[in-house]
């Protein structure tokens, strides 16, 4: 990607919608910024067939569904887009699940058991980022990078804490 394009196909703001997301506790809002910080600061996201950009993309929660609202730079609207979040649910909840083994393992468990559930966990989490990618198809265009950050961002707010 030629430099100009790269300074255009990028997000440059990641919001959350606050009245369908609402606020989570103190650990649920740091989780939050981290991935938000990490999609801003390192991503490479478009949308097929516009040559706008950057964008901005604000998420919110409509009856179990996620919908990216994707604007250019400064508010204008581009396009909004509607997933539906069963498709995730039991890569989600087998994410949390080994996750909570993660971080009960790693008072107890030797380096290698700690190891093994890590790479499990990373491995969910690609899984998630696949088919996040997969959903997002001819609607966005992203690297696996950018679909891993953004699953990142998925997960930050079904975590529980």
């Amino acid at each position: 990607m030629s430099a100009p394009d790269a300074d255009r196909k990028k997000l440059v703001a990641v919001l959350l919608d606050e009245n369908s997301i609402g606020r989570g506790n103190a650990d649920q809002e740091h989780e939050r910024a981290i991935a938000i910080y990490d999609l801003v600061e390192s991503n490479s996201f478009g949308v097929p067939g516009h040559e706008g950009g950057p964008y901005e993309l604000l998420i919110a929660l409509h009856e179990a569904k996620l919908a990216f609202d994707i604007r250019q730079e400064g508010g204008s609207s581009v396009v909004t887009h509607i997933l539906s979040l069963t498709p995730f649910r039991r890569i989600l909840k087998d994410y949390f699940m080994v996750c909570e083994s993660y971080y009960a393992a790693i008072r107890t468990a030797t380096p290698a058991q700690i190891e093994a559930i890590d790479m499990g966990r990373r491995g969910l989490h690609n899984d998630g980022a696949k088919l996040l990618a997969e959903r997002l198809n001819g609607k966005v265009e992203c690297d696996f990078d950018t679909a891993r950050r953004i699953f990142t961002l998925v997960t930050a707010l079904h975590w529980k804490g």
